[in-house]
């Protein structure tokens, strides 16, 4: 199963952007890919992985802001597709993640 974070965090005064920085460095520390600026994704072994990292999610959120979580299996995650205008020389189209179920 794959957990994927989206969020929308307020970043107009300095106490804000070094919350949301906090918000995005947790994220990363707990095993979070960046799919996009605000969309962290991390693979789960199961259920009761993803219900932990859930409730990491949950003690480190913001004060401010909105964050949604969505659960997808691996096979759905497998089906997403990467549309690109323009690709920056940074983006990249496939994960160097190596997952192992």
């Amino acid at each position: 199963m794959w957990l994927m974070i989206f969020f929308d965090l307020p970043v107009k005064t300095k106490p804000q952007r070094r919350q949301a920085t906090r918000f995005r460095n947790f994220l990363r520390d707990d095993g979070f890919m960046m799919l996009q600026y605000s969309v962290y994704a991390r693979v789960g072994r199961g259920q009761d992985s993803i219900d932990k990292h859930l409730r990491r999610v949950r003690a480190a959120l913001p004060k401010e802001g909105s964050i949604r979580a969505l659960q997808v299996t691996d096979k759905q995650y497998g089906r997403m597709e990467i549309m690109l205008g323009l690709a920056q020389k940074t983006e990249q189209t496939g994960t160097k993640q190596l997952v192992l179920l």
